[in-house]
C-alpha cells in the first residue's frame, strides 16, 4: 500500500468530518482533497439533511466545487482521500472530474455490514466503477478502517 503518514492524516481528517456530518444530523461521510504537493484543496462532509437533498453526498459536494475551481492537471495530480469508499454515483463523479487517486478508509463490503444498504444502493464498489473507465484512476483501500468504523458507533 502506497501511503505515508502525512496521507493518513488526511484520512483521519475526512474521518472527523464525517463525525461533523453525523453531529448535525447528515450520513457519517467525510471527504478531503489533497494537491499533489500536499495542499488541501477543498474539504466537505455529507449534507443530505441539512440540505434536503439526497445527493449531496460528501464527495459530490467537493468534486462539483473542485471542478469549477481547478485546472485539469491540478485535479489529475490530486488525492481524494474519504472516510468510506465512495458509492457508484461519488465514483463516478471522481472519474469523471478528473481526480488521479482516491484514498478511502471504510471498505464498501465492510460499511454495508455496519448499515445494511437501502433497495435504493448500487451494490457495486468505487474500485470497481473506476477501473471500467477509459483512464487509469489509483485506488488505495481501505485504510483505517477500524477507526472510519467508529463513527457509526456514535
Amino acid at each position: 500500500m502506497d501511503i505515508d503518514p502525512h496521507e493518513l492524516a488526511h484520512v483521519r481528517a475526512a474521518i472527523e468530518l464525517a463525525r461533523t456530518a453525523r453531529g448535525r444530523g447528515n450520513r457519517p461521510f467525510g471527504a478531503v482533497l489533497v494537491s499533489a504537493d500536499g495542499t488541501v484543496l477543498d474539504r466537505a462532509g455529507n449534507t443530505q439533511s441539512e440540505d434536503g437533498q439526497v445527493l449531496a453526498h460528501a464527495e459530490l459536494n467537493l468534486l462539483l466545487r473542485a471542478a469549477n475551481e481547478h485546472d485539469e492537471p491540478t485535479l489529475a495530480a490530486a488525492t481524494l482521500f474519504t472516510s468510506a469508499e465512495p458509492c457508484a454515483m461519488c465514483a463516478g463523479a471522481l472519474f469523471w472530474s478528473g481526480v488521479g487517486r482516491l484514498v478511502f478508509a471504510l471498505s464498501t463490503p465492510r460499511l454495508h455490514e455496519i448499515c445494511p444498504p437501502s433497495p435504493r444502493t448500487l451494490r457495486v464498489t468505487a474500485r470497481d466503477v473506476l477501473t471500467a473507465g477509459g483512464r487509469p484512476v489509483e485506488v488505495i483501500g481501505p485504510v483505517l478502517e477500524s477507526e472510519a468504523e467508529t463513527v457509526f458507533d456514535e
